[in-house]
């Protein structure tokens, strides 16, 4: 709909993250608090996530090549902001699915319900959550022959087969939805509550250090913390 606004959006993302990598300070976490003000300010259907996270991709990549390119010695030091990077991603994610299940039983709560079909959208979505973010490292890998390449690839691999913190913390939110979607479909739903709303205004809270509680419950990198 918006597409050019989207790249725009994208594209600054995109450098803030680079800069955030080639700065090396605190990278997890800045990366962490920029993918989730991004998400806050968008739609929150699949395919934005996707775009908000291979651009999140791509500016640690270009970071990281830049650092790359100095000197051999950087790999080591490159291979680490990178980790930190995809794990502030991870992270990010997680925290959307563990928002989108606070404002499903923040409504609960108030004995208000989304419509299925909302509820059913959102779900279909979750569901795919994990593997695109899985994806988005691995085709941004092949994109590239480098070191940095060579790092996103094993990154995908390790949490196709350990597990992400994304994947961890959907578990749990789908299960929430489940329950939610078998209410939804016995009551009255709420005139003018909408999911996505709701989950925004949880995200910019997170963002902002409101939902510090939040912000500990999902572990940065967890479980990836412990890749080579």
């Amino acid at each position: 709909m918006q597409n050019e606004t989207g790249a725009n959006d994208t594209t600054t993302l995109e450098a803030e993250v680079r800069g955030a990598v080639e700065q090396g300070h605190d990278v997890q976490e800045m990366v962490r608090q920029l993918t989730l003000r991004k998400i806050s300010a968008r739609s929150l259907d699949i395919e934005s996530l996707r775009q908000i996270a291979s651009a999140v991709v791509r500016g640690a990549r270009a970071g990281a090549q830049k650092e790359l390119h100095q000197s051999a010695a950087q790999t080591e030091i490159t291979r680490t902001r990178l980790k930190q990077a995809v794990a502030g991603l991870d992270t990010a994610l997680a925290q959307f699915a563990e928002a989108s299940k606070l404002a499903l039983e923040e409504a609960a709560d108030r004995a208000q319900t989304f419509s299925s079909d909302d509820l059913a959208r959102a779900r279909a979505d979750l569901e795919s959550l994990e593997a695109m973010f899985l994806e988005t490292l691995q085709s941004s890998a092949s994109a590239t022959q480098d070191v940095a390449g060579e790092i996103l690839h094993d990154l995908a691999a390790h949490g196709r087969i350990y597990g992400s913190a994304v994947g961890a913390q959907l578990k749990e939110t789908l299960s929430v939805f489940t329950h939610q979607l078998g209410a939804a479909g016995r009551a009255q739903v709420g005139v003018g509550l909408h999911l996505a709303q709701a989950t925004s205004d949880l995200l910019r809270q997170i963002a902002a250090g409101v939902l510090t509680g939040l912000a500990d419950h999902v572990k940065p990198g967890h479980p990836q913390g412990k890749a080579d």
